[in-house]
């Protein structure tokens, strides 16, 4: 009959060559997870953001345009970092680019003031 002192040495030499293949199956997980939020929450966001960048470089005048603390306006001038807004006929606005938010692509045709 062996003895369990004869087995033990047996049975952590069993167990090495597995060490690095649990590791590996250990990371998989949080890797791959870190990866879908990569693709699903950074990319789109780094996308929305190179495009938005680009409508303000193409900000031109007449383009109306909605700023971040809600004002409408149309653009009677642009400079590198701010741009003049027309609010109302004779009422004219300093306003920084990156205060602007988004183009007004509807637009008031005709307004009924």
């Amino acid at each position: 009959m062996t003895s369990i002192h004869a087995l033990l040495p047996l049975a952590f030499q069993m167990q090495a060559p597995g060490g690095l293949r649990e590791w590996g199956n250990l990371l998989f997980l949080p890797l791959s997870i870190m990866l879908i939020f990569y693709v699903l929450v950074f990319m789109p966001q780094r996308k929305r953001q190179k495009e938005f960048q680009a409508l303000l470089g193409r900000l031109k005048k007449g383009d109306r345009v909605v700023t971040t603390g809600g004002l409408y306006g149309e653009v009677a001038s642009v400079d590198n970092a701010t741009v003049i807004l027309k609010i109302a006929d004779t009422v004219k606005v300093k306003v920084a680019k990156s205060a602007i938010a988004a183009l007004d692509n509807e637009g008031d045709k005709g307004d009924n003031r």
